[in-house]
């Protein structure tokens, strides 16, 4: 009786490792674009002092200072970069119960002075003492860049409100400003690293392009979510819910 003969053949789904290929090229591409900006910047104006501007005592401070701004961007995208890198890694950070209150006081009085630069005011209702569980540092650094955006996108005259709210053993933090807003099409993309909206007006703001990136990775590693709502003209909001947490003191709050 003859042998019956057959084919066995392996299917892979490489959609999945395409896409982060893609995904790492992309932020290859990125990082370099960002970073040649402000260094060239900083060659060209060295450059310039180098070649006989340094006699020149009416532009030679103005020099300087570019220089010195170009660097300063340079220093904050790489900060920028290891705290992301810090993030993707997974690497475990200390867990503690973290007061909401504390974390938003901390970061409204971070800004108020840009905030009064700017003429742009301030609103917090008061804010509950709830907790949440995860690391004090990237949370003070999530909603210190949530609150600098709201602040460095919005007009003068214009006002950010910080509003807290429990429900169904969660925490939702809102952070609403009376900004420029952002275009339908482009809210899918502003948690991208290096997305931008505006590119021209948020180099002019000072922004790296990476707050939002590092604001989704924090929330999401403490299991939460956030998100947007926005039109153009008349502002945005962003909320962020976490699971609640029980006090330092172990007990848990109402």
């Amino acid at each position: 009786m003859p042998t019956g003969r057959g084919v066995i053949a392996i299917f892979h789904d490489i959609t999945d490792l395409e896409r982060l290929e893609q995904v790492r090229k992309d932020f290859v591409a990125n990082v370099s674009h960002e970073l040649r900006t402000p260094l060239a910047g900083i060659i060209g104006y060295s450059d310039t002092l180098l070649d006989g501007a340094l006699d020149d005592n009416e532009n030679r401070r103005k020099f300087v200072e570019i220089i010195r701004a170009n660097a300063v961007r340079l220093g904050s995208i790489a900060a920028d970069l290891l705290v992301l890198s810090e993030l993707e890694s997974g690497a475990d950070q200390e867990v503690e119960p973290v007061s909401l209150r504390g974390v938003l006081e901390s970061g409204l009085l971070a800004v108020d002075g840009e905030a009064r630069d700017r003429e742009v005011q301030l609103i917090s209702e008061e804010i509950p003492d709830l907790y949440v569980a995860g690391s004090r540092l990237r949370l003070e650094q999530a909603f210190l860049n949530l609150l600098a955006n709201a602040i460095k996108f919005n007009r003068p005259g214009g006002e950010v409100r910080v509003k807290v709210t429990q429900f169904d053993g969660r925490v939702a933090v809102v952070v609403a400003d009376t900004g420029v807003g952002i275009p339908s099409q482009d809210l899918p993309r502003i948690f991208e690293r290096f997305y931008r909206v505006d590119k021209a007006r948020s180099r002019q703001v000072g922004g790296t392009g990476l707050g939002l990136s590092i604001v989704k990775h924090v929330i999401e590693r403490m299991n939460g979510t956030v998100t947007v709502e926005s039109q153009v003209g008349r502002g945005s909001t962003f909320q962020v819910v976490l699971p609640a947490a029980p006090s330092a003191a172990g007990r848990p709050r109402p």
